[in-house]
């Protein structure tokens, strides 16, 4: 974990496109590079908001995407209901509050466009995250199968399965 003074410099502000190849954190989320992409452009058509926390002289340490619209109103309708994925901090900077403020931030700018309610899911596998989410207000409203798929960044299908469960706000 780093040390509070050197996070007290972390930046949170809104994707770029220049951004995405700084997301793959040096090769760890290469494979989601597509899913990036695809993520981007989201937030251009106005259906999505990916945020991200830059601590200066080293880069992208966070980040945490919103879909505001969906194919599924279920998790996010344009109005109402938006959904949080693809929430992430890297491991040294774990514990130091980056993710607090991300999902702070997140909130906030939700709050301001008019949503009430905010769902997420959590890998059944990742108590620490679940309690993090149960900390901002956040409870399990139902358990997930966690199978998805997506297409990595060398053309090949992945299929995922994890697990999770799916936590709501209302704000």
């Amino acid at each position: 974990m780093v040390s509070l003074p050197l996070v007290s410099h972390i930046q949170i502000r809104t994707a770029n496109r220049t951004d995405l190849p700084a997301l793959e954190w040096d090769g760890e989320f290469t494979h989601f590079r597509r899913l990036f992409a695809e993520a981007y452009r989201l937030v251009e058509l106005g259906e999505a908001i990916m945020w991200v926390a830059e601590l200066p002289g080293v880069g992208i340490v966070g980040q945490l995407f919103v879909q505001v619209n969906s194919q599924n109103p279920a998790l996010a309708d344009g109005v109402k209901r938006a959904y949080i994925y693809g929430f992430r901090v890297q491991a040294l900077y774990q514990g130091a509050g980056i993710g607090s403020r991300l999902l702070k931030t997140a909130e906030e700018d939700l709050i301001r466009r008019g949503f009430h309610v905010i769902a997420l899911n959590v890998g059944q596998d990742n108590p620490e995250a679940r309690r993090l989410y149960e900390r901002f207000g956040y409870r399990v409203v139902s358990s997930e199968p966690g199978i998805w798929s997506y297409v990595d960044h060398l053309g090949r299908h992945q299929q995922v399965n994890e697990p999770a469960w799916r936590m709501e706000k209302h704000i």
